[in-house]
């Protein structure tokens, strides 16, 4: 029986305006459970990201409950919500993010850094991961000298480099072409049937909702809908 990774309920997530609180999430209930491959589709405006954010302790709900990986998000203070980002959660951004004076290599073997591993181990790993990505000859080129669709591809190898339980993805084909766009999602697929890594997504585009094996949709801040996808 797969185990519950992400526990949310009537939570709801304001920003103050000028005119008052606006609600961006309200009296949200979900349960995503390991391996799953889902996506949390919307227009813009309707919550997606916001949601995704505090799934990834970026943000902190204003009431209800969020638990990831058994943790309640919410109580957690600023070392111990950067521990549970830096050892169990991979984030993959539609500007991909890598840093631009660091090679490939560099770039992928970061999220290692900041787990203190020893060099050999992060070799490893780091070559590991960019041969699921396809990516094993380009380990010394610099994020410039790449192309839209192997900057994200460094990207997701970045995100699966620790082999995170959890992977949040915002928008991540968003700057990609329809091939490029079936390549990365080919890649994260293939990933979470392997090593059965849950993948979250954001998005409103057609070409990840139809990967999708279960769809969330948002509408002005509340789930309008939850459905796995048949033949997917």
């Amino acid at each position: 029986m797969s185990q519950t990774l992400i526990k949310i309920w009537r939570m709801g997530k304001s920003f103050p305006t000028g005119e008052g609180d606006f609600w961006a999430l309200q009296d949200i209930d979900l349960e995503i459970l390991q391996g799953e491959f889902c996506g949390i589709v919307g227009p813009s405006g309707s919550g997606k990201t916001t949601l995704l954010n505090v799934i990834g302790s970026l943000d902190i709900q204003s009431r209800g409950t969020v638990e990831v990986l058994g943790r309640e998000v919410s109580k957690l203070d600023q070392k111990a919500s950067a521990r549970l980002r830096a050892e169990c959660i991979g984030f993959i951004f539609q500007t991909y993010n890598l840093l631009p004076v660091y090679s490939v290599f560099e770039n992928v073997e970061f999220p290692l850094l900041l787990l203190k591993l020893p060099k050999e181990q992060r070799k490893q790993a780091v070559m590991e991961a960019l041969k699921w990505v396809g990516l094993t000859d380009k380990v010394d080129a610099k994020p410039a000298q790449l192309s839209g669709g192997q900057c994200q591809r460094v990207a997701i190898a970045r995100a699966m480099v620790k082999k995170p339980s959890l992977v949040l993805a915002d928008e991540p084909t968003a700057n990609l072409d329809t091939e490029n766009s079936v390549n990365i999602l080919e890649t994260m697929l293939s990933i979470n049937r392997e090593l059965g890594t849950t993948f979250v997504f954001s998005t409103h585009d057609d070409k990840v909702i139809r990967y999708l094996r279960r769809m969330i949709r948002l509408i002005d801040g509340k789930v309008v809908e939850d459905a796995v996808q048949a033949g997917v």
